[in-house]
């Protein structure tokens, strides 16, 4: 019992002082961002094709990020794809971009998912873009059968209402609740996973934070997250991806704001003598500035 109540006091510290360190790096953040706007719009434009990867291969897409990046550029692919799959990628980096503006000017609303629902479907399953699940439209997902559709907007206004009446508990906690709950209603017949990652970086870019993006790489934790919360209630996994997703992006966007020179985390190693493992270790665990960006940890010196 001890041991037990010691394990959650060290868990809970090591949470505190994590939200500690989002709060210091958002704040240092905006120091630099000021009069550097254009640099943070190239960098959000730039991170377009991965985020557009990373939501689709959590979904089983095909596609591999220098795919979707010819696509997005209108470069021919070296082999077949399906119309699917390139709409996909098309409508769901218009959705990316469009979320950029609109989350600074309305609140989420049932109305905003719907939008957004629709330009995501749009020429993939127009018979059910831009509307919730009808009478005897029931998903599943894995072992996981959703609510009854009857219950699906009830249900969205609660967690919408619990979102906005929990600003005390911090941005991490309401994130990962609100993600876990839309996952857990799934609204719509399909795109259920694109939209609820939007959504999260809508709440985030309404409220003053950057986006985040959960990697194909972690898709075991993501889904394991979403066991937790199925079983029991409890979102201390998704908590976690939240917090490292977080510090992640901020990494990355005061390396390129403070001029630094970026490079490799093999390479810094190397420079500074590290084990590579270790440091691969404390980047996965972003207890260093290292930041995933395609497919390869870097750090600014």
């Amino acid at each position: 019992m001890f041991t037990v109540l010691l394990l959650k006091i060290v868990k809970d510290d090591m949470i505190e002082e994590m939200i500690s360190k989002i709060n210091e790096l958002r704040a240092r953040y905006y120091l630099r961002y000021l009069g550097k706007e254009a640099l943070v719009s190239m960098i959000n434009e730039a991170e377009v094709a991965e985020q557009v990867y990373n939501s689709n291969a959590i979904e089983n897409s095909t596609l591999t990020l220098e795919e979707t990046e010819k696509i997005l550029m209108q470069i021919e692919l070296d082999r077949f794809i399906s119309e699917r799959e390139m709409f996909e990628t098309r409508n769901l980096a218009r959705v990316v971009s469009y979320i950029e503006k609109k989350a600074k000017e309305q609140e989420l609303n049932l109305d905003v998912m719907l939008t957004l629902h629709e330009m995501l479907m749009a020429n993939i399953r127009d018979g059910v873009a831009g509307r919730f699940r009808k009478e005897k439209e029931y998903v599943r997902v894995g072992s996981h059968i959703a609510p009854k559709p009857s219950e699906v907007v009830p249900r969205l206004n609660k967690m919408l209402a619990i979102y906005q009446g929990s600003v005390e508990e911090g941005i991490v906690k309401r994130i990962a609740r609100l993600h876990l709950t839309f996952e857990y209603i799934h609204p719509f017949v399909d795109g259920n996973g694109r939209i609820g990652r939007v959504i999260t970086n809508y709440l985030l870019i309404r409220e003053g934070y950057v986006p985040i993006n959960i990697k194909f790489i972690e898709r075991k934790k993501y889904y394991d997250a979403f066991a937790e919360f199925d079983r029991s209630g409890k979102i201390k996994i998704m908590e976690g991806l939240v917090e490292k997703a977080l510090m992640n992006s901020y990494h990355k966007r005061l390396a390129y704001l403070e001029s630094k020179k970026i490079i490799g985390l093999n390479e810094y190693a190397k420079i500074n003598k590290f084990s590579y493992s270790n440091m691969l270790n404390k980047a996965h665990r972003q207890t260093i500035e290292a930041f995933w960006e395609k497919g390869v940890w870097k750090i600014g010196m």
